[in-house]
């Protein structure tokens, strides 16, 4: 069983991803492939001091690319959507 604090690993900022914390209050996060959706809200509400209403998961596949005559393969990693209670948010640059 994972550690709270090995769940999540870090927020996840793109264009993508703040249009949907404006529209449904709802931020990504990259975290632990092993993590399931219950460690995830638990380990969000403990960090952020906020309600979790659901969590949604995908799971990305490893991309396979050239290096000279052979291939690598990139690991595959996870991705989590939660989605918040009305009023509340999550601060990620507090205090700079």
């Amino acid at each position: 069983m994972l550690g709270l604090e090995n769940v999540l690993i870090k927020p996840l900022l793109t264009e993508k991803t703040s249009k949907e914390t404006e529209s449904f209050n709802r931020y990504a996060f990259v975290v632990n492939t092993k993590a399931n959706k219950n460690q995830i809200k638990s380990a969000v509400e403990k960090f952020f001091d906020v309600k979790v209403v659901s969590v949604r998961t995908s799971v990305l596949p490893g991309k396979t690319k050239r290096a000279g005559r052979g291939y690598k393969k990139s690991s595959a990693s996870k991705k989590a959507y939660v989605q918040l209670q009305d009023g509340q948010k999550i601060e990620f640059f507090k205090g700079i």
